[in-house]
């Protein structure tokens, strides 16, 4: 009778380490924990046919406990269970509603014969947890196949000991084959997938559920005392185990949680302050990489990139956010097989809406982490934005100062100067140069591609974006289609922050060459040479 659990259990085993082979779900501790608990399970079978009973009762034992550890690894946080809080109280008050019916209901009685309490008690939890993993997610066939070994589980130890037979033992055929069949099913990644914590606030009727229930085990005991013979102490020791173990890591989840809010104020504050004084981009990147060391664990994140803008975004070759999505952050994938990347764009946290410059701070590295951290690290990047654009806001504000001072300063001067942006955007003009151009003042916005002839705009444009000072002659266009021919002498001081921007100066040399260059093709009755002549001395009047 010892071969037939041999291959069962064996069988399951397979299966589980192949599913877990194959799908590589998030987190395989729960699985391989439920896999030892088969192992387990089958070793004390092969016993009980042999005839061992104490070994078996040993190898059941370890299941039970390592199903128990399998069960808290599938609802620790972050998993399918996101607060796994109200399950803990839950499964403490049921254990101790168990054995106050088993001891002054069913047990005084002996209504069951030779049904163990311990076995019943310990599958009644199991099957409630597999339940609430079904409720969590109902189309789930991982999860309905391991409610279905539970039920099975439970049956086989309700029924074989009060009829023994091949028809109660196939229970235990049916808890072996669904269990393993669940980690062969995809939706077996499911169970195990990062999700971010939902904290629920504190209630108080649940803190006394709990005390109640950590509290009926030893009252019960004290009532056996009292009344002369502790008839069920196995039961009332085995129940007041099981519900300090769940009381215990209510309590440690709790205090877990409350460690992770502390992190999470501290790191969040240290890094508005760093923010706060951050004088310029540099300075932001330092502040954003220091405040992610503090927020995730050691080691889980690869690379942090602060895009200040959507160009730089644009080069990180990243997907957008999804159509018709709201969440302030989206997922990328990454070349890590555990590894994901999440981009957080930067908001401007007040106005709940995006930073005018777009840029957004990416993140790679290990999911459950990113995901256990995704709210603190969406707050960091409206902060930084908030920082970024106040550097941005502060820098316009001096050049404005710059340039009213240059224009207080300089009315006078006979020098012909203008500042251009980095996208030839003309930010000043003195004077002197707008009398040049006719005298008008310049249209907002004005590039300086239009101030410039046709014919050398393409010439102009390739020496102002190339780096560094320079000289470039060409002619400027005025309003009445006349030309003047200037030397243009720039020094690129894009780098500088008070500037951010090109120098022009320009000096008139229309002087130097043929009166007519100034307003060509006006005689319509010239002659084709006089045509010709001119065009030449037009093309090259440099």
């Amino acid at each position: 009778m010892a071969i037939p659990w041999i291959l069962l259990g064996a069988g399951s085993v397979a299966a589980l380490l192949a599913g877990v082979h194959r799908h590589r779900p998030d987190r395989k501790a729960p699985w391989l924990l439920l896999a030892a608990a088969i192992a387990a399970l089958a070793t004390g079978d092969v016993f009980y046919g042999l005839g061992w009973r104490d070994v078996a009762d040993a190898g059941y034992l370890v299941m039970f406990g390592l199903v128990a550890l399998s069960l808290l690894q599938f609802t620790r946080g972050g998993a399918l269970l996101v607060d796994r809080a109200r399950l803990i109280d839950l499964l403490a008050f049921a254990c101790s509603t168990l054995l106050v019916i088993w001891v002054f209901v069913i047990g005084s009685g002996g209504q069951l014969g030779a049904v163990n309490a311990a076995d019943v008690i310990g599958d009644l939890l199991l099957l409630g947890v597999a339940t609430r993993l079904v409720a969590a997610d109902r189309r789930n066939v991982a999860a309905l196949l391991l409610l279905t070994g539970a039920i099975g589980l439970l049956a086989g130890d309700i029924a074989y000991p009060l009829a023994p037979g091949p028809l109660t033992e196939s229970a235990y055929v049916v808890l072996y084959l669904c269990w393993g069949l669940s980690a062969l099913h995809p939706s077996m990644v499911r169970l195990t997938e990062p999700r971010p914590p939902e904290p629920r606030p504190w209630r108080f009727r649940w803190s006394v559920l709990l005390a109640a229930s950590a509290a009926t085990p030893p009252l019960v005991l004290l009532i056996e005392a009292l009344s002369g013979t502790i008839r069920d102490g196995v039961v009332i020791a085995v129940t007041t185990a099981v519900t300090l173990l769940l009381t215990i890591t209510r309590l440690a989840d709790a205090i877990h949680q409350h460690s992770q809010s502390l992190t999470r104020e501290h790191g969040l504050r240290t890094a508005n302050t760093a923010l706060v004084s951050a004088a310029d981009q540099p300075a932001v990147d330092a502040a954003v990489r220091a405040a992610v060391e503090r927020l995730l664990p050691p080691g889980t994140v690869s690379r942090v990139v602060l895009a200040t803008d959507d160009g730089r975004l644009a080069r990180e070759n990243l997907p957008p956010a999804p159509p018709g999505s709201e969440s302030r952050s989206w997922w990328a994938p990454a070349a890590g097989a555990d590894e994901r990347t999440l981009i957080c764009p930067f908001r401007l946290e007040p106005l709940a809406v995006a930073r005018p410059s777009g840029g957004a701070l990416i993140l790679t590295g290990r999911k459950s982490a990113l995901v256990a951290g995704r709210d603190a690290l969406e707050v960091l990047a409206g902060e930084a934005a908030l920082a970024l654009d106040r550097i941005t806001l502060v820098e316009a504000m001096g050049r404005r100062d710059s340039d009213n001072y240059l224009r207080t300063v300089i009315p006078n001067t006979a020098e012909s100067m203008a500042v251009i942006d980095s996208d030839h955007r003309v930010r000043y003009v003195s004077p002197a140069l707008r009398r040049l151009l006719g005298g008008g003042e310049l249209p907002p916005l004005t590039a300086l591609d239009e101030l410039v002839h046709p014919d050398d705009r393409a010439r102009v444009r390739r020496a102002l974006s190339s780096e560094g000072d320079g000289t470039v002659h060409c002619a400027l266009q005025r309003p009445d289609d006349t030309q003047v021919l200037v030397e243009m002498t720039y020094r690129d001081l894009r780098a500088d922050r008070l500037v951010q921007g090109l120098v022009v100066t320009m000096r008139d040399i229309t002087d130097r060459h043929d009166p007519f260059e100034r307003a060509p093709y006006l005689d319509l009755n010239e002659q084709p040479a006089q045509v010709n002549r001119r065009s030449a001395q037009h093309k090259f009047r440099y």
